[in-house]
């Protein structure tokens, strides 16, 4: 199976996201698929000394819900994900890290977008004041490992990224595929 990029045209370029009708060719047809360009974004999963993980409620006005999420942002262009994680969780806790460790990378949806997510842990956790967008509407809500991960179970956590980065905690850093 071959493919060669024939071209893009953007269609739309706003403020975070571009999106662009892309023309490729596959097995010798021509094909056309939309394609939203964005910069990558920084989660942040934060362990207080107790243990207890700081997600937060977000009110995300492209669905209409308030979700429980862990802190994640949209990094800025020429940002490095470590210091985008880290400003995210200053602006949407109030927390500082100590330490900020690399966990995973993603792509939420590579059907549709470019987002590449990257996950990180933060620990050593000083707090100070929140600082987030005014266009935000968060509250900071701290919670043992095993209440959010059966909030992923029962369906009261549904981002996408606040799942894959519980879970790959759970499994690769604090369970039995913990690598050592």
């Amino acid at each position: 199976m071959s493919s060669t990029q024939c071209s893009d045209e953007t269609v739309f370029e706003g403020r975070r996201i571009r999106v662009l009708r892309r023309r490729f060719e596959l097995n010798g047809c021509t094909h056309t698929h939309e394609v939203v360009v964005h910069p990558g974004v920084a989660v942040i999963l934060p362990v207080l000394d107790d243990g207890r993980i700081v997600l937060i409620h977000n009110q995300r006005f492209a669905i209409g819900q308030e979700l429980i999420e862990l802190p994640a942002g949209t990094l800025e262009q020429g940002e490095e994900p470590a210091a985008c994680a880290a400003r995210e969780l200053a602006e949407e806790t109030g927390y500082r890290a100590g330490h900020v460790t690399p966990l995973m990378t993603l792509y939420s949806s590579p059907g549709i977008t470019t987002e590449h997510t990257h996950a990180f842990l933060a620990t050593g956790l000083v707090p100070g004041p929140m600082a987030h967008d005014s266009g935000e509407q968060i509250r900071v809500l701290p919670m043992t490992l095993a209440a959010a991960l059966d909030g992923i179970r029962t369906g009261r956590i549904t981002d996408g990224k606040t799942i894959a980065t519980l879970l790959y905690y759970d499994r690769f850093v604090c369970g039995a595929g913990a690598v050592a």
